[in-house]
């Protein structure tokens, strides 16, 4: 059993094989956290909270000055009742704008509910605690999820108006934690489009610490993942606390040290400007907050996440599956294409192991630029002759897939859905809207919005044999203040097109990696990780996205050089290298390729092959951060520990420079493993603890790549 309820000591323990998570209903009626970390006995831990008597606060009523909500670790904090600390949910009543909630019951589950509206993980044995206003007549629920095998709890809260009167919500985050010390760092994914997910370690000290997203979108500026880290935490050792929110819009985490000298984290919903009146009755659910507990830093962390998404949370049908070798057109022709240049795409790729055959933007409407046609779902019959059932069945008849790009969220002016429609898009009454990209935004929390667009991509699926869609959305949310119903309206659209679709592999988009979150994973198992796919750049942006997601879910081509978003140089093989770092594809026009290239693209699909399992489902051994060091290195390891791959590049070369050693991980101690290209058989301990030389190739951007086979 995962989850415990001590009825003497009023303590709930929350459990996995290596985590324990406690709190109790104190003499308060309120729920008092305890404890958070490495697995302990069901014992009392009451003796560990320490309540100081501190000068010019508050104390609660018929209680001694010790007894203040500003000392007490609180698994939901609400301003005001003695607690000046950040809160989790905040409210206003038309008589008053203070709660006194407390403890009103609970609830176990074998099987998780579902999340009305909302994506969250699969899961087993829940718990819901309710706590009840005593002054209004609120209720908060809130849901704790546990793993036996991972250490991961699965959290949310679901606020219901009991009252009857209006409430108007101010924040509604998804959880709470205090931790009993200050000594932390906080490790967040910023960036910007084509540098998405860069990783980023911060001291915090008093006061408020903010990462969070105010751009509709969950965005490349700041990803919705926060790690909490001691001072000495390193990929391999100390604590790390990994908080990731499945939502695709508007987040915000704070983390917040106080005078008591120790720290809180809440995070859920950017509170910014909040826009939510329940009526009476009426019930609000936050989105699923995962909190992961690592006691051999990162590298544990990053793997307790990948365990959890792959295994809970992406399609069954295609979390494991092998995905498509696609070659797609949109850096070899952008809109500039017609059947005749389509075809000898397809026809340039014979023999190489590529299976899918991609049309990007430029297939339907207006659409010779991107400054029309986006909205008209309609086959432009000028450039494809005889409608894409043409080009679909040629690649079919060459052995290949076909995948079809799509942006339904978008709408150009210069558009027949918007000259019949203005009203549709996103905008403020008597404000004229911000353009993006040359496009507007579709408001998808209107019905008749959403109808339209399940029906105008369901007809290209109905009606064409379509094995693979490329979702993109390319600009960000403007004239709206409050964009959760506009994600909700999102969901909605995905359950029904996606759903109606089960056969058909979906890829997530949004300039590349503006939209990579752990929601989109529900319904699109993997997502283009970037715009920018320079192997270079990419070393680092695939890097900090797998601090929280699989390389399973990471979309990763091949493209020309040089690099259309860096201008940058690097070796064929190198591209290839990283790129089997994740789902990979390539993004070129092969008629420009020599006869070698083109069987260096077989030799690579085929190393590519040979490794998938290992991409799909493997362990990841982060080595060397290519940020802090001239070095790039990450290790693929299966689970059952009988084979692995280990990829690094040198990006600078160095006159005369020092002998690079890279240090396997994960590997079985005392299993031989045969060592390719060296040719050589040695135990996992011996490989782990002396090391592999790696002899680069002469100049910039050399990779390397070892395989290891228990022998």
């Amino acid at each position: 059993m995962a989850i415990y309820f001590d009825e003497r000591r009023k303590t709930f323990y929350l459990e996995s094989r290596d985590l324990s998570y406690v709190f109790r209903i104190n003499e308060h009626g309120f729920l008092q956290h305890l404890y958070y970390g490495r697995r302990i006995p069901r014992e009392d831990v009451g003796f560990s909270v320490a309540l100081p008597d501190r000068g010019h606060g508050c104390c609660l009523p018929g209680s001694d000055r010790r007894q203040s909500m500003d000392e007490y670790r609180n698994e939901c904090p609400i301003f005001g009742r003695s607690d000046f600390r950040e809160s989790m949910v905040d409210f206003t009543f038309p008589n008053g704008v203070v709660g006194d909630f407390v403890y009103d019951g609970h609830k176990l589950y074998d099987v998780k509910p579902e999340l009305k509206g909302l994506p969250s993980v699969r899961g087993g044995e829940t718990l819901e605690v309710r706590l009840k206003d005593m002054a209004h007549g609120a209720v908060i629920g809130l849901y704790y999820t546990v793993f036996e095998d991972l250490p991961a709890v699965l959290r949310h809260a679901e606020i219901e108006n009991a009252s009857g009167e209006p409430m108007k919500l101010c924040r509604a985050y998804s959880f709470a934690v205090d931790f009993p010390g200050k000594r932390y760092d906080a490790v967040t994914l910023p960036g910007a489009h084509m540098r998405e997910r860069q990783t980023e370690r911060t001291r915090l000290g008093h006061g408020t610490f903010i990462a969070g997203s105010k751009r509709g979108v969950s965005s490349s500026q700041m990803n919705p993942f926060l790690a909490i880290a001691d001072y000495a935490a390193t990929e391999t050792q100390g604590e790390v606390y990994g908080f990731n929110l499945i939502y695709s819009g508007d987040f915000a985490f704070r983390a917040e040290v106080g005078q008591c000298e120790y720290l809180r984290v809440i995070g859920g919903l950017n509170d910014y400007g909040m826009d939510k009146t329940l009526a009476p009755g009426e019930t609000f659910v936050t989105p699923e907050a995962v909190m992961v507990y690592s006691d051999e830093g990162f590298g544990k962390m990053s793997r307790a996440f990948h365990d959890l998404y792959r295994d809970y949370l992406i399609n069954p049908l295609w979390a494991k599956k092998p995905r498509p070798v696609v070659i797609n057109n949109w850096e070899a022709t952008y809109f500039d294409f017609d059947n005749d240049k389509l075809k000898a795409i397809i026809d340039s790729v014979e023999g190489t192991g590529i299976d899918t055959f991609v049309l990007d933007d430029g297939w339907f409407g207006a659409r010779n630029h991107d400054r029309a046609g986006l909205g008209d779902w309609v086959v432009n019959e000028k450039k494809l002759r005889g409608g894409l059932k043409t080009v679909i069945d040629y690649a079919h008849s060459k052995g290949l897939k076909f995948g079809l790009w799509f942006e339904p969220e978008m709408v150009n002016a210069d558009s027949d859905l918007y000259r019949a429609h203005p009203d549709w898009i996103i905008r403020a009454e008597g404000v004229e809207p911000c353009p993006g990209r040359d496009q507007y935004v579709l408001d998808l929390s209107r019905p008749e919005v959403r109808d339209f667009v399940v029906e105008a991509v369901s007809r290209v699926l109905r009606e064409n044999a379509i094995d693979y869609v490329k979702w993109d959305m390319n600009r960000a949310l403007s004239e709206i203040r409050w964009h959760h119903d506009y994600v909700l309206g999102l969901y909605e659209v995905f359950e029904r097109i996606i759903g109606a679709f089960p056969n058909v592999i979906f890829e997530g988009c949004a300039s590349g990696g503006c939209r990579f979150d752990a929601a989109i994973l529900r319904w699109f198992p993997q997502i283009w990780t970037s715009d920018n796919s320079d192997a270079y750049a990419r070393t680092a942006i695939q890097y900090g996205t797998s601090l929280c997601y699989p390389l399973s879910a990471m979309s990763c081509h091949v493209s020309v050089c040089p690099n259309h978003q860096t201008g940058r140089n690097t070796p064929f093989a190198s591209r290839a290298a990283i790129a089997h770092l994740g789902a990979t594809g390539y993004e070129l026009n092969p008629n420009n390729l020599t006869a070698a290239e083109k069987a260096e693209i077989k030799s690579q699909v085929d190393e590519y092959k040979a490794m998938e399992g290992l991409v799909l489902g493997g362990d990841l051994y982060r080595l060397h951060n290519p940020v802090e060091e001239n070095l790039f290195a990450e290790m693929l390891v299966a689970k059952d520990k009988s084979e692995a791959v280990l990829t690094a590049m040198r990006p600078l070369s160095v006159a005369n420079g020092e002998s690079v050693i890279l240090y396997p991980e994960g590997l079985d101690e005392n299993a031989d493993y045969e060592v390719l290209p060296q040719k050589i058989v040695r135990k996992g301990a011996t490989l782990m603890r002396a090391g592999l030389v790696a002899y680069f190739p002469f100049g910039d951007f050399g990779t390397v790549t070892y395989r290891f086979r228990k022998a």
